[in-house]
């Protein structure tokens, strides 16, 4: 048992941070109140003055998948020969040596979704993994926990540049409205389960959502009217121009991860990026979170990010919510993370001023009740 002492506890179940202690036994959240009495058998941690969150969650990343421990950046996260590649699974790409996962701890990010890229309409299955581990068994949360789709230029570029189809953003919408389609009958049919259609049968029963790249309008628009037509859940990935039509995405009742907004515009689609994005959207009433997209900017910048769009409009509590509770929602994990309350895992991270100051050190990262940060 580590019985966490004095703390600042932004538990993120209230909107507004109290002081008290917490105590984790057997990797969860045991109590948490004004003062708790130590007891025998008790490991104490005093951190007076010091601030304690749930640990910081990124919705949306390439995270060890697209590698950085090499001299040159490994990238396994595209399949480039198939427009539809439902049945390919994150936790078979994903290396927890990547170098990448120390830097996540050392920055309190103890959970993140990771999935393929967005080559293919159709490209793969997300799974929501912690920062901690050398067995990806061992470290998954939810897998499968979103089914990866892509509109715009990567699809587009990736196939239309060698005279393939997709070339365009209609054949783009076809290959996935036809995949879907295809899949529905199939599961519908009750026939012989093949390897190409049983990977949507969580999707279709609603255990978890498509996860759409989509930067400009026009894509927004494409994914939000496809998963209405099939009745899909959906998370808009990126959501590049959605302060130009936020009225419209809260009225579609999807959430939004949005990002990454430090990074360069370097794609027509991307040149209305900005931080402001997550600000408009929360205003009009979608459910946002925060993305790196690791690493197009790098994992450890995730609460920067969140500093950015807070500073342009987001507000520093709804940040804070972007990645934690919010995230922890959007990706259908919030039963385990993103808050601290009693049954939940004991993941968090404490600092010793807000994270949002570029100052700011994490002293301890905690997952699963073990102080993961700094090593030992």
């Amino acid at each position: 048992m580590l019985l966490i002492q004095n703390g600042l506890l932004y538990t993120m179940e209230s909107d507004r941070p109290t002081r008290g202690d917490l105590l984790i036994a057997n990797g969860k959240i045991g109590k948490i109140a004004d003062t708790i009495e130590p007891a025998e058998g008790m490991s104490c941690l005093n951190v007076e003055g010091k601030l304690v969150f749930p640990g910081f969650l990124d919705a949306h990343s390439h995270l060890g998948i697209c590698e950085e421990k090499t001299t040159v950046s490994v990238d396994e996260s595209n399949e480039n020969t198939n427009p539809a590649t439902p049945y390919l699974r994150a936790i078979d790409g994903i290396n927890p040596m990547d170098s990448a996962f120390h830097n996540a701890l050392a920055a309190g990010i103890t959970g993140v979704m990771v999935g393929p890229g967005s080559a293919n309409p159709v490209g793969g299955q997300f799974a929501f993994i912690k920062t901690v581990g050398r067995r990806i068994d061992d470290m998954v949360v939810l897998a499968p926990a979103a089914i990866k789709i892509a509109f715009g230029e990567n699809p587009m570029t990736n196939y239309g540049a060698n005279g393939n189809s997709p070339s365009t953003r209609m054949s783009v919408a076809s290959f996935i409205r036809e995949e879907l389609f295809l899949a529905r009958q199939a599961l519908e049919e009750g026939g012989a389960p093949s390897f190409g259609t049983e990977c949507y049968r969580e999707l279709f029963e609603g255990k978890i959502p498509l996860k759409a790249h989509v930067h400009r309008a026009d894509d927004i628009f494409t994914a939000i009217r496809i998963a209405k037509e099939f009745g899909l859940g959906l998370t808009l990935d990126h959501c590049t121009e959605g302060h130009l039509i936020a009225e419209e995405i809260a009225a579609s009742g999807f959430p939004a991860i949005v990002g990454p907004s430090l990074a360069s515009r370097n794609k027509k689609e991307v040149s209305q990026a900005d931080f402001k994005t997550a600000g408009v959207l929360r205003k009009a009433g979608v459910t946002v979170a925060i993305t790196t997209d690791h690493p197009v900017s790098r994992i450890q910048h995730l609460p920067l990010c969140a500093a950015l769009a807070a500073k342009e409009g987001l507000g520093e509590w709804d940040a804070l919510r972007a990645i934690t509770i919010d995230a922890a929602r959007i990706c259908r994990v919030d039963h385990r993370l993103g808050s601290l309350a009693v049954g939940k895992d004991a993941d968090l991270v404490i600092y010793d001023k807000s994270p949002f100051d570029v100052f700011a050190k994490a002293l301890y990262t905690i997952i699963d009740g073990s102080i993961v940060w700094p090593p030992r």
